[in-house]
């Protein structure tokens, strides 16, 4: 029975039954137990194909099961109860049923089978997600979420164009590996590339996660682009041009995060560099390759989510997460600022965190496979990662100058979330053989050679020097309140430009040809009412012997015609 009955609807019951409660503490724990009763079930569902159901003559696939889904789903149902714990001391009712229902969603789109049912699902998570935007309830918020919206039901609408036309040539509604030969195919990669921040395409990110709530923040992190990095290794994986916009997916983000103030808008950037490393190893497509996006797609959503959740709770404490206003918070926030070092030096993959045993995959098999260029831009990314991540978020929060904030320490459930979130990071990085044996392919590969770890301790070393260099020669971009913008530059400044000639242009248009169309409509009047009118023209009253005349006229043309 359980085989049978889809993972993601386990979400929508449970949304329905949160919806149902009364307000209190009941709604949080059914937030806490579904995740827990998705991945039991996940965990002990055989491999192949469940709950397949006919719908206008197609067989949809929902439940389909194998080690790269299933690495997937648990990792989203751990992510899920990690948030929903974060979140306990959340009592808005439209926030609990969205995370619920965004969980469901990417969780189900994972196991389907087909580009159909990954369609509706694919939707799902976008109308979910939007309201952890809204539920923020300001005016920016509104707009943010409605620019998120409309960039994420478009690439909705493009994916079910791609499958249609990938139906139209093919027959098959079947979602599994396939090549960019034809115009279904690449409507399909473009619409992954839009969930999964290509650049160019990347903005709705950096756009849309600060502007959502503090616990909302920390479940978009998770799911969102993930599920995008599933959907591109299940179809597109050894698709060569991905090993290049991953590249540079893992170049741009660091500048800009570089001179960010806003320090989730800096994770947001970060989030954007790490897709990349990912996207370079499904463009690589060997196995060893694809093992390691999966496992750095495990890694990243907990190293990313403690880094939000550490930065939520000082927004939660001081009101705001600006770099510029903060500093020092290690006096009276200590066992946050350890929980957000342990992220830091996560997403910097020092040895005994979790990154160093994932991102490692990635990085040698690109080397292994001749890609001595892509592979250096890596490193340097990597180096990177340590600057705007690893040491920025922790030094300018919790050490560097002192701010005068005393704030108090996080509520203890949010303390309990990071704690659980940074023991997940250390116990991965201390003992990667449980998280090797859950991936796709079978692993042959021992991160801790001295090799690895001199060279990549080097490379952390001299990130660091280079940051203290920065630091003390004044380089480095200071933290400044500022806006920031890249290629939403389109949409915020051009684009409203552009409308606004354009408006102004058609207004002066339209005004021109109404006031035109007015003065001759005048004309017209006046000389009709000069030939017609009572009193001019032929409509005017005339005597009775002219008229008799006229008649006389008239008779004779009539008889005249009629001889003739």
């Amino acid at each position: 029975m359980m085989s049978t009955f889809p993972t993601a609807f386990m979400f929508i019951f449970a949304a329905l039954a949160t919806g149902i409660l009364p307000r209190g503490s009941a709604r949080s724990i059914i937030l806490l137990i579904t995740p827990i009763l998705a991945a039991w079930q996940i965990w002990n569902l055989p491999f192949g194909i469940f709950a397949q159901v006919e719908l206008l003559g197609q067989s949809l696939d929902m439940m389909r099961v194998d080690k790269l889904s299933r690495i997937f789903g648990l990792i989203f149902c751990l992510a899920a109860f990690l948030g929903n714990l974060y979140a306990w001391h959340v009592r808005d009712l439209v926030q609990q049923i969205a995370a619920l229902l965004y969980a469901g969603a990417a969780i189900g789109a994972v196991f389907a089978g087909d580009l159909i049912t990954l369609f509706f699902y694919w939707e799902g998570t976008a109308i979910a997600s939007v309201f952890l935007i809204w539920a923020r309830r300001t005016e920016g918020a509104y707009h943010t979420g409605m620019r998120y919206l409309i960039i994420q039901i478009t690439s909705g609408v493009i994916l079910l164009a791609g499958a249609a036309l990938l139906y139209r040539e093919t027959g098959s509604i079947t979602f599994e590996r396939m090549t960019l030969g034809s115009l279904g195919t690449w409507l399909i990669f473009i619409s992954f590339g839009i969930k999964c921040a290509f650049p160019l395409l990347h903005n709705w990110l950096q756009d849309s996660y600060p502007a959502a709530t503090i616990t909302g923040t920390v479940i978009l992190s998770a799911f969102t682009t993930k599920l995008a990095v599933y959907a591109l290794a299940r179809g597109f994986a050894g698709t060569e041009i991905l090993i290049y916009i991953g590249a540079i997916m893992t170049l741009f983000p660091i500048f800009f995060a570089e001179i960010e103030n806003d320090l989730r808008r800096v994770l947001a950037y970060s989030l954007n560099n790490q897709l990349g490393f990912m996207v370079v190893g499904i463009g690589v497509g060997t196995e060893m390759a694809i093992n390691g996006t999966a496992s750095h797609a495990f890694a990243h959503i907990l190293y990313k989510a403690l880094l939000f959740m550490s930065v939520g709770a000082v927004m939660l404490r001081t009101g705001t997460s600006k770099a510029s206003e903060l500093g020092g918070l290690c006096r009276t926030m200590p066992r946050t600022a350890i929980f957000c070092l342990v992220g830091a030096a996560s997403i910097s993959a020092f040895p005994l965190f979790s990154g160093f045993v994932t991102k490692s995959l990635i990085m040698d098999e690109t080397a292994n496979q001749h890609y001595p260029i892509i592979w250096a831009i890596l490193v340097f990314a990597s180096a990177g990662v340590l600057s705007h991540s690893g040491i920025k978020i922790p030094y300018f929060t919790f050490f560097g100058h002192d701010s005068g904030l005393r704030p108090k320490e996080a509520p203890l459930h949010m303390q309990t979330a990071m704690g659980l979130t940074a023991l997940l990071c250390i116990v991965i990085g201390v003992y990667p053989d449980p998280l090797y044996a859950l991936l796709p392919y079978e692993v042959v590969y021992h991160p801790y050679t001295m090799s690895h770890v001199i060279g990549q301790l080097q490379l952390l070393c001299f990130a660091l020097l280079a940051f203290v260099v920065l630091m003390r020669t004044g380089i480095h971009p200071p933290e400044i309140r500022a806006v920031n913008l890249d290629v939403d530059w389109i949409y915020r400044r051009l684009a409203p430009a552009i409308y606004g000639v354009i408006y102004t242009f058609v207004v002066k248009a339209f005004t021109y040809c109404e006031v035109s169309m007015n003065n001759l409509l005048q004309l017209t009047i006046k000389g009709l009412y000069k030939l017609h009118g009572p009193e001019t023209g032929v409509s005017r009253m005339r005597g009775v012997g002219s008229m008799v005349i006229w008649v006389a006229i008239l008779l004779g043309f009539s008889l005249a015609s009629s001889y003739l």
